[in-house]
């Protein structure tokens, strides 16, 4: 019986520990959102997540080198917006353009990187609560 209880309490930790971190994460992304510019193209925060993905040119999203510029290339913040009724179904929207990525402050870069990054980190949260609502179909 301890076991079946002492899972249930690493659940329950576990999801309370997401979430603290989804609010968290939520304050410091709209914080991102006007200090890289992104509302000057959006101009409302929750507009981001009609987006399907926020994307990065110019320096790396990979963890093993996270932030790590791409000399020559310019760093510039890329939606990918999707229209159903659309001949062309996606298409890619710039929300920030920043210039030459080695000119660009490291600092501001690493901004930027950590705007994406949160981005993302909600938007995986959405997705799976999308996801986990059509599963209901299935329930019988």
């Amino acid at each position: 019986m301890s076991t079946a209880l002492d899972r249930l309490k690493n659940l329950t930790n576990k999801i309370s520990s997401y979430e603290l971190a989804r609010k968290e994460n939520m304050i410091l992304l709209k914080k991102l959102y006007k200090e890289v510019g992104i509302d000057n193209k959006v101009k409302n925060f929750d507009d981001l997540f009609s987006f399907k993905a926020i994307n990065l040119s110019g320096a790396s999203l990979v963890e093993e080198n996270l932030g790590e510029i791409k000399e020559g290339k310019y760093l510039q913040v890329l939606a990918i917006s999707y229209d159903k009724e659309a001949k062309v179904k996606t298409t890619n929207v710039s929300l920030a353009y920043f210039g030459r990525v080695e000119n660009v402050d490291v600092g501001f870069k690493d901004s930027v990187v950590e705007f994406i990054i949160r981005y993302r980190f909600e938007k995986s949260f959405m997705t799976l609560e999308h996801y986990n609502s059509m599963l209901t179909i299935f329930k019988k």
